[in-house]
């Protein structure tokens, strides 16, 4: 890597969203022209070396360049960026979660992509995924026992289980959404009670906690049940704040 590019991902060392801002950065260099259509990207060593983020971060990061259409990857040679990038056809960006009912539709769609991934990733998954997992579960885990939304962390645990299907093209589409399809804007923790927190926090870990349990034991028909019901009682959830608060 050179001076330049060195100089480049330096103000991306250790940011609070370590996949998003190292994806920023990179597409930021990408609509700049400072890395250009056709150009090699820099290793992924290289990478590390400069931003200080792990070899699964880099990684993420280049998932997420490659969902939009903005590198393209060739085995033995590296990542390029694309010559004519393509824009998405479809995608999920905050503006689109601006009602509950909005909020509501991502989550029909997220039971029916997660439902077949959760199954998937039950016959499929490896150690190295069952580790990936418990990592995320922890770090969620944490987020809620210190009274904080845990949207990243939630994400990065899906995103766990849609990696353990071992079809990127599932984590591909959620590389495509971002953590948005977390949407903690609704959540409304803040309109809680210490209580009514803790309640909710209990209920999260106790909910992802048989997910993880279940495509860890390779459990395929518990692994369904087990999203399709977390993400049931999401909606339910956003469905009593919105006919509590006249939201729509």
């Amino acid at each position: 890597m050179t001076d330049k590019d060195n100089a480049l991902f330096t103000t991306n060392r250790q940011p609070p969203n370590l996949r998003s801002s190292l994806a920023d950065t990179l597409m930021a260099q990408i609509e700049s022209g400072d890395l250009k259509p056709g150009q090699r990207l820099p290793t992924e060593q290289a990478i590390m070396a400069a931003t200080g983020v792990s070899r699964t971060i880099v990684r993420e990061a280049l998932a997420t360049l490659r969902a939009k259409g903005l590198i393209t990857t060739h085995q033995g040679l590296g990542a390029f960026v694309s010559k004519d990038p393509n824009p998405r056809s479809f995608s999920i960006i905050p503006n689109d979660l601006q009602s509950i009912d909005e909020v509501l539709r991502v989550l029909e769609l997220r039971i029916g992509v997660e439902y077949e991934a959760a199954g998937l990733a039950a016959l499929r998954r490896t150690p190295e995924d069952i580790e990936r997992m418990q990592d995320r579960l922890d770090a969620l885990d944490t987020a809620l026992e210190k009274g904080g939304y845990g949207a990243q962390e939630d994400y990065a645990f899906h995103r766990s289980i849609l990696v353990a299907t071992q079809n990127s093209y599932y984590s591909r589409l959620f590389d495509t959404f971002g953590d948005i399809m977390v949407p903690r804007q609704w959540a409304r923790l803040d309109k809680m009670t210490a209580f009514e927190r803790q309640r909710h926090a209990a209920r999260m870990r106790r909910e992802h906690h048989a997910i993880f349990a279940a495509i860890r034991d390779g459990n395929e028909g518990a692994a369904r049940r087990a999203i399709r019901s977390h993400l049931s009682k999401s909606a339910a959830r956003f469905e009593e704040l919105r006919d509590a608060t006249n939201f729509s």
